[in-house]
Order: C-alpha cells, then sequence, then structure tokens
C-alpha cells in the first residue's frame, strides 16, 4: 500500500472490536514478529488471549483503533500512567503510518514521561520516535524466554 494513497482513520475502541483485534495481534505476530522470534516464542506470545480479560484491558485504558477503507489496520492503548501498552498493525498496512497516527493520538493524550515494553521488531519504530532503552529484559511466557526492551519517552 502507497502511503499517499491511504486515509487513516483514528476512532475509540468499542467492544465489538474485540475478537477482530486479538486476530490482528495474532496474525501481526505470527508474521511480522515472526523476523525477531522463532516458532516456540511466536506460539508462547500469541497462546491464550483472552477476549474478556482483554476487553477488560482495553476498557481500563485510552484505546483506539485505526481504519483504512473500513478495515481495521492496527489498534494501540495507553495507560493514564503514560505506559504504552499495546501497538499493533496487520501486515498488510505495514509502514503506511498507521502506527505512527495510533501513536501520535495516544501520545498527544499523555502529559508526563512514557514507557513501552518493545519487542525486538517495535524497537527501531520506538527509537525513531524518542523513546530510549532504559534496558533489555527477558519475559517468559508459558515457559518460553522472550526478549523485550523497557524503552521511555521523556517529555518536559
Amino acid at each position: 500500500m502507497e502511503k499517499a494513497s491511504l486515509e487513516i482513520k483514528i476512532r475509540p475502541y468499542r467492544p465489538s472490536d474485540c475478537k477482530t483485534l486479538i486476530q490482528l495481534f495474532v496474525d501481526t505476530v505470527r508474521y511480522v514478529n515472526a523476523a525477531d522470534y522463532d516458532t516456540a516464542q511466536i506460539e508462547a506470545w500469541t497462546a491464550g488471549a483472552d477476549e474478556e480479560k482483554w476487553n477488560a484491558d482495553f476498557a481500563a485504558s485510552e484505546t483506539l483503533v485505526a481504519e483504512v477503507n473500513g478495515v481495521i489496520a492496527g489498534f494501540g492503548n495507553m495507560y493514564e500512567s503514560g505506559y504504552f501498552d499495546r501497538l499493533y498493525v496487520s501486515k498488510d498496512f505495514l509502514r503506511c503510518g498507521v502506527a505512527s497516527s495510533i501513536a501520535d493520538f495516544l501520545e498527544s493524550g499523555v502529559s508526563g514521561d512514557i514507557t513501552v515494553h518493545s519487542s525486538v521488531t517495535a524497537k527501531p519504530f520506538f527509537a525513531r520516535r524518542g523513546y530510549a532503552v532504559v534496558k533489555r529484559q527477558t519475559v517468559v511466557r508459558r515457559g518460553v524466554p522472550l526478549t523485550n526492551f523497557v524503552m521511555v519517552k521523556t517529555r518536559k
């Protein structure tokens, strides 16, 4: 997709979006993050995404959905505390401005520092937006270690 041809619409999350967002998350991790994580890590990361828990997380945070021509292209959520929890973009809309559009909206609602636990794959995206690595860490999901990075964007 050419960025110039896309009209990205950002809208608030609706509970009826939850199943679609979980599927987008699973697909994105399987197709995009597979460049940086092995099969066991991908399966551990995507296994057991619980609709009830995700819906509760989305309701407790500012959650935005990006649409392109009526198709959900990505989503992200951030808590009032400045914790940037999720940011996923469909493989069909990578490098088209979807992630930046979502991040711009979410970041604009926070006055203090913003923290994200970034995947290896997303680290360059966040670095370009002014986030600095605080530490590299290993989290364990379903007994499988996954590397990610705690990154902070300092706001004045």
